[in-house]
This record gives C-alpha cells, structure tokens and sequence, in this order.
C-alpha cells in the first residue's frame, strides 16, 4: 500500500479574484495542497471564470460544486451588496459547506476606543461603511436560514499590490504632500497584512467552531499614524521627514481633492492622488480595532509593521509602474 493517500483539493470559488485580496487568495490556494481555487471575476485572467456576480443565474451557475466560497468582491456599493444577495440566494438552493464573507472596519462608522466585534456602527458611517452593513445583513439572514458562513472584517490591508494603501501613500510621502501631520495623525494606524489576511480566510474555511462568526482582521501593533507615516517615507528613502502644518492639511481636505480626484481618474500620476476628508479623518481617528479572536481561533499570523513595509518597499521597488495600479482593491 502506498505511504499516503492523495485527497482531492476542494473546490474554493473566490469572487472578485482579479482584485487585490481575491488574486493574492487564490495565489495563496494554488500553492497549497487542500483547496482547488475557482477564480471569478468580471475581468478574469487566464483560467479564470467570467462572473457577473450580480446575475442570480450566473451565479447559481458558478456556486455548483463549489465546495466553498469566498466573496471578495469590491466595487461601487450597489455592486457589493446586490452580488452578496445573489450568492446567499443561490447558496440556499444549494449550499456550499461554507462562505467565508469579507466585510470591513468601516461598519464601526466614527467608533472609538478598543473595538471588538460585538460593537455597533457609530455615526457618520460613510455610504461604503452602509454597504458593508447591507451586506452583512444579508449574509446574517443567511446564517439564520440555515447556511454555514463566516464574516471577517479587515482593517487598512497594507501590503505588496495594494493601490489603496501601500502605492497611494508612497506617492504622498514620496512628494512630501503627506509626512509627520501633528495632531492631524496621532489616531490609530490598524493595518492588517496582505498575507495574514489571506492566512486568517484560508484558516476561516474549515476552522472548527467559528460558523456563523464575525472575526475583527487586523495586527495587533499598537501604532499611531504618524508613527507608520514616518518608518514607511524613511524606507522608501522619502527623507527627510516633511511636518505638514495643519492648514496645508486642511487646504488638501477642504479644496483640492474634489479636484484631484477627478484628475485621478484620468491620471495616475502622484499630483492627482486625493487626499479625502474620510482619509483625513481615519488618521485622527481614536479607534483600535481588536483581533484577538481571530488570533485565537482563526491561528492569524501577526507580521510585524517593519516586515510589513519592508515587504511593501520591495514590491513598490521592483513592481513595474503599471502593476502597481492593476489591483482595485
């Protein structure tokens, strides 16, 4: 008799695998040897499954065998919350073992203080936050049908091929448009790592005694903005540091970045980068969101914040200037 057996890998469907988590899971999946990953996306790569995730049919179509599912879909609001619709509709014609759902921080809207997962949403929630709401709901009203589903909520994912966080904010530090902010930056910086977050969803797939959870996805370094702010500019060599004054700060909120948020979707280029009154406020914010369960249960790795940027600075380094915009998310 052979030494061991070769089990089949099982079916993952990964929904919005062209975007940054969904492409960096399904990487993650391939590499492995317990799970199959179906790559769908609207605008797939190679191999990969052409997915109108709002379609019911279509995505009854793609859930069929799929022995379980992970939603990673971005987009615009509308798209995030009729596509999780449309998986727990198709789900409960034929229900996958389990969905493993990415929600966001976002659903704390303006919370602060320490933050577990049992916290409710605090206003202003921005109309992104409201969408993740939407879509938890569902996926809640799914669970209660019957469905086997777990919720994870990241924090800022920062790491290699994120455009959001890692490429958007070198190119303010490198310009010296962003820096040490003062006051303006002394809130809670939670980052979450591209890859524990994809360690912790692998995990969520078939972890025992999480169904029907919601896991806060986060590092558990205690960093103010500032203080990232400053260790990510001096590795990239964007030195020396800039203190930027509280009314350039305010000038960059209040009037340009309405327009440079139109420019940037006609330019990439570092002048064009917004910086938003809801960024703005993320960086002032007194939140610290708290992951200790999904350490606990889901085995989430925490990378430390230097080998977090140190990771980031080599991609940014060696990635090409188009790569680094391919990823949404």
């Amino acid at each position: 008799m052979p030494d061991s057996l070769d089990f089949p890998r099982k079916p993952v469907l990964v929904l919005g695998a062209s975007g940054f988590i969904g492409a960096r899971l399904v990487e993650a999946l391939s590499a492995g040897t317990s799970y199959r990953p179906i790559a769908a996306s609207r605008r797939p790569k190679p191999g990969g499954l052409v997915l109108d995730a709002t379609d019911p049919a279509a995505m009854r179509e793609a859930i069929r065998g799929a022995s379980r599912v992970v939603n990673c879909i971005a987009g615009s609001n509308e798209t995030m919350v009729r596509s999780t619709q449309a998986l727990c509709d198709a789900a409960r014609g034929k229900p996958p073992g389990r969905i493993v759902h990415l929600s966001s921080m976002a659903v704390y809207g303006f919370a602060s203080g320490r933050i577990r997962e049992d916290q409710p949403a605090v206003d202003p929630v921005s109309g992104y936050g409201q969408a993740k709401i939407a879509c938890e709901q569902i996926i809640g009203k799914y669970m209660r049908d019957g469905g086997n589903a777990v919720i994870l909520r990241p924090t800022c994912v920062f790491g290699p091929g994120s455009t959001q966080w890692t490429t958007r904010l070198a190119r303010l530090l490198e310009t010296r448009r962003i820096g040490d902010l003062g006051p303006a930056g002394d809130g809670c910086c939670n980052l979450a790592f591209i890859d524990d977050v994809v360690a912790a969803t692998i995990s969520a797939l078939d972890a025992g005694g999480v169904a029907g959870q919601t896991f806060n996805v986060s590092s558990s370094a205690e960093l103010t903005w500032n203080e990232f702010l400053v260790r990510f500019a001096k590795s990239l060599g964007a030195t020396p540091v800039k203190r930027i004054a509280p009314r350039m700060l305010k000038l960059e909120t209040k009037l340009l970045a309405p327009v440079r948020k139109i420019a940037g979707k006609v330019l990439h280029g570092s002048a064009t980068e917004a910086i938003t009154p809801s960024l703005a406020a993320l960086w002032a914010q007194d939140i610290r969101i708290d992951s200790t369960a999904a350490v606990d249960a889901l085995r989430m790795p925490q990378t430390p914040p230097d080998a977090m940027i140190a990771a980031a600075v080599q991609w940014l380094h060696s990635a090409s200037p188009a790569s680094r915009l391919e990823f949404a998310r």
